[in-house]
């Protein structure tokens, strides 16, 4: 069979496809490959062929040896394998993650005279489930909080805080600048509460004028207004015995905050156009970037509704107030667009991340969001330097090696920098906390984490 030429079409089909594609013989031995086969394995086809097809090492053959089966390959004994995932052995000594398909070659009177094998190369894939899932474990650390990001003392005290207003049922205010994750707050707060198997509604106060948003909070009856074609519920009856979150509502009109504050004070809405009185059960979380109290004293605010919805505050920081948080933060968003954007971009390089460390901030975590989104546009290489960030952040040019924010490699960052604040502190924890701007309780089980005795 094999002393004859090959179809000169067929030959010019097997040397285009991307596939490795071998010929052996019923004894192993390599009778010819494509061009595919050796960039897959770095052999060249000299030295491929007449040598046994075992120099490719794999690792589904091996097993196949390692059995009680009376054939040499597991190939022989089924007649053909599909898609069948194993490495090889790489000339150079690294290991290719490849699928192989392969099928028996019997001659016109049923002998079997050899085999033909192709070789699908899946490295790039495997490389990219590996990191899709050390992104998924990223999302399960200790420094998380439902979804939340932090390991800083004032964070672990805001998380404190989400866990115990959680459990009540008076309503809560989240103050913070512009990006500070308000709203991860408010649903954080409903996801860990009594109410997290009922619904979860938004308003934003400051997106609709004053009597599209009373329509849109309490409902309205067919012909309250002009357009209105039928009657509606609100959001507060769509939200009955979950939470509603009421998002800026600094900028929530006078006569809406009146009928809010009787909402909260009666337990009752009536929809727009209608004055039959509705039974409501809704928790209420509402968030702002204002100075309440200040917009009170101005005359825009009732005072009346501050006191009865500043019942449990919780102010988020802004993010140059814990700059200890922000290496966790890079790594999520570099892991989070690396999968994202596909593209080949592996590290971080030092410089770029002292950059970030030292920027102060002014649109918080949404700013440092969008900086590594500019960034992984406008790197064309695999690291990420100074002059990647956006222009008031770029520190300029990087000569040092790259940091890679792996999760291995972050945690030997977390751990040095916990070293040299306990030797700074001569062993003392809470000042190696005060050192590093997290909570004595995250110090203490980083050094058990990373087996660190003092």
């Amino acid at each position: 069979m094999f002393g004859g030429e090959l179809n000169h079409y067929w030959r010019t089909v097997v040397e285009t496809i991307q596939d490795g594609v071998m010929i052996v013989n019923t004894e192993g031995r390599i009778v010819t490959v494509n061009s595919a086969f050796e960039i897959i394995t770095g052999y060249s086809r000299d030295e491929a062929v007449g040598q046994l097809c075992s120099i490719l090492g794999c690792s589904a053959c091996k097993l196949m040896r390692e059995g009680n089966s009376c054939h040499w390959c597991i190939m022989f004994e089924r007649g053909k394998l599909k898609k069948q995932k194993c490495t090889l052995q790489h000339k150079g000594g690294t290991l290719v993650n490849v699928v192989k398909n392969a099928s028996v070659l019997e001659d016109s009177g049923g002998n079997i005279s050899g085999a033909v094998e192709t070789l699908t190369d899946i490295t790039d894939l495997m490389d990219m489930e590996m990191q899709i899932q050390s992104y998924r474990r990223a999302l399960q650390e200790a420094d998380r909080f439902h979804g939340i990001i932090g390991s800083s003392a004032v964070m672990q005290g805001v998380f404190d805080l989400i866990s115990n207003a959680a459990m009540s049922d008076a309503p809560v205010i989240v103050y913070g600048e512009s990006g500070t994750g308000k709203e991860l707050v408010a649903r954080a707060i409903h996801e860990s509460g009594t109410r997290r198997e009922r619904a979860y509604i938004k308003v934003n106060c400051a997106a609709l004028n004053e009597s599209l948003l009373e329509s849109e909070l309490f409902g309205h009856v067919k012909g309250a207004f002009t357009g209105a074609h039928r009657t509606r519920k609100g959001r507060f009856e769509a939200a009955g015995g979950g939470d509603l979150f009421l998002d800026e509502i600094g900028d929530l009109p006078i006569a809406t905050q009146v009928k809010l504050l009787r909402v909260l004070e009666e337990k009752v809405i009536e929809r727009v156009g209608d004055n039959q009185p509705i039974h409501t059960d809704v928790r209420i979380i509402s968030a702002t970037n204002q100075d309440l109290r200040k917009r009170v004293h101005e005359g825009l605010f009732r005072e009346d509704l501050y006191y009865r919805i500043n019942v449990i505050p919780i102010h988020v920081p802004p993010l140059r107030e814990r700059i200890g948080d922000i290496p966790i933060l890079a790594q999520h968003f570099f892991q989070q667009l690396q999968v994202k954007s596909g593209k080949n971009i592996k590290t971080l390089s030092s410089e770029a991340l002292d950059c970030l460390i030292q920027y102060p901030w002014p649109g918080n975590v949404r700013e440092l969001k969008s900086a590594f989104e500019y960034a992984f546009v406008s790197c064309q290489s695999d690291t990420i330097l100074p002059q990647h960030l956006p222009g008031a952040i770029s520190c300029g040019p990087s000569q040092s090696e790259p940091l890679r924010l792996a999760p291995e490699s972050l945690d030997s960052i977390k751990k040095q920098r916990l070293v040299d604040a306990l030797r700074r502190a001569n062993g003392n924890q809470s000042r190696a906390a005060r050192i590093l701007g997290i909570s004595r309780t995250s110090v203490w089980s980083q050094m058990k984490r990373f087996n660190i005795n003092v």
